[in-house]
C-alpha cells in the first residue's frame, strides 16, 4: 500500500503560482478567490493610494465586491490588533500586501511577511497583531460577504474545534 497522498504526490497547487488559472471577473472556488487577491495584490495602483493610517483603531475600506463575495483593505499601526475573533459563516483569504503581521491561533503563533497568504473556512478563530515597529497593509476577500465577526476570549480559544481547515499559501 503506498502511503503517499495525492498532495505529497502533487505537491499544494497554491505553492506553485504559474499552475493558478487566471482570476476570473467572479471567482468560485478557494484558488480563484487566492488568484484575485493575488492579482488586486500585485497591482499598487488599485489600493495604493486608499490606505490611511489611524494611531485610534484600525482603518478598512470595501475595496470591491461581486456576487456573494467583498475585498477589504486594513491598516495597520504598530500594536494594533484584531482580537480574537471568527468570521461568522464566512470563509476568506487574507493576503500581507505590506509589512508584518502575527496571527495567533489555539495552535500556535505564525509571522506573516509581505506577500503572505491565509486561507480560512467559516469558525477559524484567530487574531492578528503588528508587532512590528513600522505599518503594515492587509487584504481580506470574504465569501460570502463578512455579516459577523464575533469576538472570542482568551479562555475560548482552548475550545476551538482543531480540525477547523487552514492553509498557509507563500507567494
Amino acid at each position: 500500500m503506498n502511503s503517499d497522498s495525492d498532495l505529497q504526490i502533487a505537491g499544494d497547487i497554491l505553492e506553485v503560482p504559474h499552475l493558478l488559472q487566471p482570476a476570473r471577473e467572479h471567482p468560485a472556488t478557494v484558488a480563484e478567490f487566492v488568484g484575485l487577491a493575488r492579482t488586486i495584490a500585485a497591482d499598487r495602483s488599485q489600493w495604493e493610494h486608499l490606505v490611511q493610517y489611524d494611531a485610534t483603531s484600525r482603518w478598512y475600506h470595501r475595496l470591491r465586491t461581486g456576487p456573494g463575495y467583498e475585498v477589504w483593505l486594513l491598516s495597520w499601526v504598530p500594536g494594533q490588533g484584531s482580537g480574537l475573533h471568527d468570521h461568522g459563516r464566512s470563509s476568506g483569504v487574507l493576503t500581507l500586501l505590506k509589512g508584518e503581521l502575527t496571527e495567533r491561533t489555539e495552535r500556535g503563533t505564525r509571522a506573516l511577511d509581505t506577500g503572505a497568504q491565509r486561507v480560512f473556512a467559516p469558525g477559524y478563530v484567530h487574531e492578528v497583531v503588528n508587532d512590528s515597529l513600522e505599518p503594515a497593509v492587509s487584504l481580506h476577500v470574504y465569501y460570502p460577504g463578512l455579516t459577523e465577526m464575533p469576538m472570542h476570549s482568551a479562555r475560548c480559544a482552548a475550545a476551538v474545534a482543531p480540525d477547523i481547515a487552514e492553509d498557509v499559501v507563500t507567494a
